[in-house]
């Protein structure tokens, strides 16, 4: 019988002459370089909030093409449906494929009841496409992921507060995946309103204990505990964004040119939109994809495979007395368990 390793002994050995597995690190990022790494990010929010263009401004690169009107004579055109819209961009070596995921703008309509359903379900969807994955008998080296890492919700700058329906779409939404709050626009706003603006945000996130993103998890440290919770305090991220390249003073810089002035989307004196790019992209990403899996996902699996042994297990007569009930209960829980790859991906997918 093979002993197991005690993991409460805690003693590290040091080896007397170098080893070489101090280069496990170097190995990985090779790998990891060459694979690529994969970033899923949906906007969600009402229409007109530049939700395309933020997210063509976080990557400096023209990724999505925004159905919003450049010059007023255009027609009016929305998002009819969700889009998926997939790119692959490279710096310094390290190349990213991204997946933008663009809803359409919510509470546009009259009754705008059940709304947010089509943005929940294509979330829950992805989770379901991975799962079918798992649970595939020839399963791929490495698994396409399409899970959303993060959605970035937009919040109207009207001053006021969170409207019913951003309340209910913001529960539904961090149910099941990361959310970033940012107030689109910000620039319509004077520093003193929206300071005042965020903290009746933040009050609103308190009282209505939205689960929003960064988390606390277990693994970690005091420090990263530190800045998410700075982080916290900053949330929703007052945001400009801009494709635009203006000329000041001789300085090419991005941002909106308007007859007050000119608003640099790079400077944090004008808007929060450095931070949030700080935030996503150089600190947060990997965790965003990492809590993705780890919590969100893992609630879905956990829930699915749980309903498919129940419901395995519920079968009619299951309920009965006597030794053969007692029998036919026991055959019925081996062949939950031992139920075919093929067979238990039907039943996950019928919503078992």
């Amino acid at each position: 019988m093979t002993q197991q390793p005690d993991p409460t002994i805690t003693d590290v050995i040091q080896p007397d002459s170098h080893v070489g597995f101090d280069s496990i690190t170097k190995q990985i990022e090779k790998r990891l370089l060459k694979r690529g790494f994969q970033f899923n990010i949906m906007v969600v929010g009402q229409s007109g909030l530049g939700k395309t263009t933020l997210v063509n401004s976080l990557f400096a690169s023209h990724l999505v093409t925004t159905s919003g009107r450049i010059n007023p004579e255009e027609k009016l055109t929305r998002t009819p449906k969700i889009k998926v819209v997939s790119q692959t961009i490279e710096e310094n070596g390290v190349f990213l494929k991204i997946n933008i995921i663009d809803t359409p703008g919510y509470g546009d309509q009259i009754n705008n009841e059940g709304c947010w359903d089509p943005i929940q379900k294509y979330i829950k969807e992805q989770h379901l496409l991975y799962l079918r994955q798992e649970l595939t008998a020839q399963r791929k080296p490495y698994l396409s992921d399409t899970r959303v890492h993060c959605v970035l919700f937009f919040i109207q700058p009207n001053g006021h507060g969170l409207k019913p329906i951003d309340i209910t779409v913001l529960k539904k939404l961090s149910e099941t995946a990361n959310v970033v709050p940012v107030i689109a626009k910000s620039d319509s706003m004077t520093l003193a309103e929206r300071v005042a603006f965020k903290a009746i945000l933040q009050k609103e996130f308190a009282y209505h204990r939205l689960h929003l993103y960064p988390n606390n998890l277990e693994d970690y440290d005091e420090e990263e505990r530190h800045v998410n919770a700075q982080i916290r305090k900053m949330l929703p991220f007052a945001i400009v964004g801009s494709e635009k390249t203006i000329t000041v003073d001789g300085k090419h810089v991005r941002g909106r040119k308007t007859r007050w002035g000119v608003v640099d989307i790079d400077n944090e004196a004008h808007c929060e939109f450095p931070h949030l790019r700080k935030f996503l992209i150089s600190t947060r990403l990997q965790d965003l994809i990492e809590t993705t899996a780890q919590i969100h996902y893992e609630k879905f699996r956990f829930s699915r495979l749980t309903a498919l042994k129940e419901n395995s297990l519920g079968q009619p007569g299951s309920n009965s007395n006597g030794p053969s009930a007692a029998l036919q209960q026991q055959k019925q829980q081996q062949q939950s368990f031992s139920v075919g790859p093929a067979a238990m991906v039907s039943s996950i997918s019928n919503g078992a």
